[in-house]
């Protein structure tokens, strides 16, 4: 286990933040998680400390959330999502992980730009669910948690428009990404990324996690579908700028 006091002065906040957003808030600010560990070990390692909290942050998910989900849409972005990390494993080695984050972070802060400038004043009108769109979005997501844990932007850019009520967008994503994290974990172990030393840190900052999921689950319940969108888009607006600014530094 990681023994430095100062990586904990970051890593706690990090998972509690992490846990409140997969709790209660379409898990788009749990991306914070690995570079704020990053500041303190390296980000691979960050990557493989983070996978498992991950997974029983999401084990809280199906227990708070069950059967509460879009059926039509969890398919797609779990279908697209299997072959999204099936490309991100194969090409795990020979990508730039801040290359991606740039152009994820590009994406999430102009689709919230657009949300913000065009439906100001105009009356939102829920856009139709599309099997190809939620398969590509699906894909990307996959893609993009497996080489970055940054697949929350890219679920959000299909769920979002559709205007579910809110229960119901969350517990998409809940379902999307205990399917996502679980089957990343065979290419997690294949490509190295877990050893005794992450496991157990990963489990010494679990208590933490789990703490901030059942407060997220606790503030779900206690806002309105309005709120509840504007947090999420605002939360995806914070997000894409991180990945932008992660994403700039690594490439100069």
């Amino acid at each position: 286990m990681i023994d430095d006091p100062l990586f904990y002065l970051a890593a706690i906040p990090a998972v509690m933040i992490s846990g409140i957003s997969k709790g209660g808030f379409g898990g788009g600010l749990g991306v914070v998680a690995v570079p704020m560990m990053a500041l303190m070990v390296p980000p691979l390692q960050a990557v493989g400390i983070m996978l498992p909290i991950l997974c029983c942050m999401d084990l809280v998910g199906v227990w708070a959330y069950w059967k509460k989900w879009d059926r039509h849409s969890l398919i797609v972005l779990v279908a697209g999502g299997m072959i999204g990390i099936a490309l991100g494993a194969l090409t795990f080695r020979y990508l730039d992980a801040g290359a991606v984050k740039l152009f994820i972070g590009v994406i999430a802060v102009s689709f919230s730009l657009n949300h913000w400038l065009r439906e100001r004043n105009a009356a939102r009108v829920p856009a139709e669910p599309g099997a190809v769109r939620g398969g590509f979005w699906g894909a990307v997501s996959g893609f993009t948690s497996t080489i970055a844990h940054a697949g929350s932007p890219p679920v959000a850019m299909y769920l979002m428009p559709l205007r579910l009520e809110r229960t119901r967008y969350h517990a998409t994503t809940v379902f999307h990404f205990l399917a996502v994290n679980y089957a990343k974990i065979i290419p997690f172990v294949w490509l190295g990324q877990f050893n005794t030393q992450n496991l157990t840190t990963s489990a010494a900052l679990l208590p933490f996690a789990l703490v901030g999921s059942f407060f997220g689950i606790w503030l779900h319940r206690r806002i309105s579908d309005v709120l509840f969108y504007r947090l999420c888009y605002g939360f995806l607006f914070l997000v894409g700028c991180k990945l932008l600014w992660d994403g700039a530094r690594a490439l100069v």
